[in-house]
């Protein structure tokens, strides 16, 4: 009798955004897996999801669950596609049954970016005029602006980087906050007029890496993306991505985090905010990377005693007024 050993399959079928940001990032995962076994074909399908589609209203007025992953998702549990690449930051600590983070690839810069108006490009966060007027979608920015600088004004923007971009040089902004690492990728980094440091603005969960999504029980593809997985990188983004999941926060609340890990000893900073930017906690904890999503668990209770929970339910209440 002959034997059979189970493989992956001969073509692999890759889900993406339609997005010009989510291409590149779907590419280079794509490009990757073909290096690292040129005996398959990886073929990339693309999606529009709910967040690409809904353009006209405040990310968190929409509801951010799977807000730019579902689609995706249906398309990995129907079996159309065997894997999804996405910005680590969109994609939800809580996955659909069935469902896996399967690999988190080496981060680039996860800090925020300042990008002006040319009549400002003298100018840095801390010089900008009073009632200057800054673009962002992001309520974890916002509220740390707020804080930090409440003489400024803040208009939310939505709309793909691009989009963003010229409506900014058109002067409907003074200046945008961006991720580096999205004009990193974008070959836009001449962009970038300031990088944020995090005194100023902790980073979103995630942000800067990505997040290959799989089903759980697909080991064959799970050994195929596990060749692009980056061990400090994953470290540090399932330390956030517990501390997130604890808090009961989705990626449109205003908490960020900062991660570093040296010589195996990580430290993860965390913030909660009011939207008002008036009350900002925020506080750190220290111990072994290999105990990475326990540090973030540990650091969530601390914020929580701290009065965290009760900020979060405010802008909960709030979020569901409007």
């Amino acid at each position: 009798m002959n034997s059979t050993v189970s493989g992956p399959p001969l073509t692999v079928h890759i889900g993406s955004r339609k997005s010009q940001l989510a291409l590149v990032q779907t590419h280079w995962v794509q490009e990757q897996l073909q290096k690292h076994f040129p005996d398959r074909r990886f073929e990339v399908h693309t999606m529009s999801t709910q967040g690409d589609i809904i353009l006209d209203v405040a990310l968190a007025k929409i509801g951010d669950k799977g807000l730019f992953t579902k689609e995706l998702e249906v398309g990995m549990l129907q079996r159309e596609t065997d894997l999804a690449v996405h910005s680590l930051k969109d994609l939800p600590t809580n996955l659909p049954e069935g469902l896996i983070l399967g690999c988190v690839t080496e981060r680039e810069n996860p800090a925020d970016a300042l990008v002006v108006h040319e009549k400002h490009k003298d100018k840095q966060l801390e010089t900008l005029p009073a009632g200057a007027v800054i673009g962002t979608s992001s309520l974890r920015r916002l509220a740390q602006l707020r804080h930090h600088y409440p003489h400024l004004e803040f208009k939310d923007i939505r709309g793909n980087l691009n989009t963003r971009l010229a409506k900014l040089d058109e002067g409907q902004y003074d200046a945008i906050i961006l991720a580096f690492a999205g004009l990193h990728r974008l070959g836009m980094s001449d962009r970038i007029h300031q990088v944020i440091p995090p005194e100023i603005s902790l980073h979103a969960v995630g942000q800067g890496a990505l997040g290959i999504e799989c089903r759980a029980n697909d080991p064959e593809i799970l050994d195929l993306i596990k060749v692009l997985e980056h061990q400090e990188t994953a470290q540090r983004c399932h330390a956030e991505r517990a501390f997130l999941r604890r808090l009961e926060g989705g990626c449109q609340v205003p908490i960020g985090v900062n991660t570093q890990i040296q010589d195996n000893t990580l430290t993860l900073t965390g913030m909660v905010a009011s939207l008002d930017g008036k009350r900002l906690l925020k506080e750190k904890v220290t111990g072994p990377a290999t105990d990475a999503e326990q540090l973030g668990i540990q650091l969530a209770e601390t914020l929580r005693q701290m009065g965290a929970q009760e900020i979060l339910d405010e802008i909960f209440a709030q979020i569901q007024r409007s």
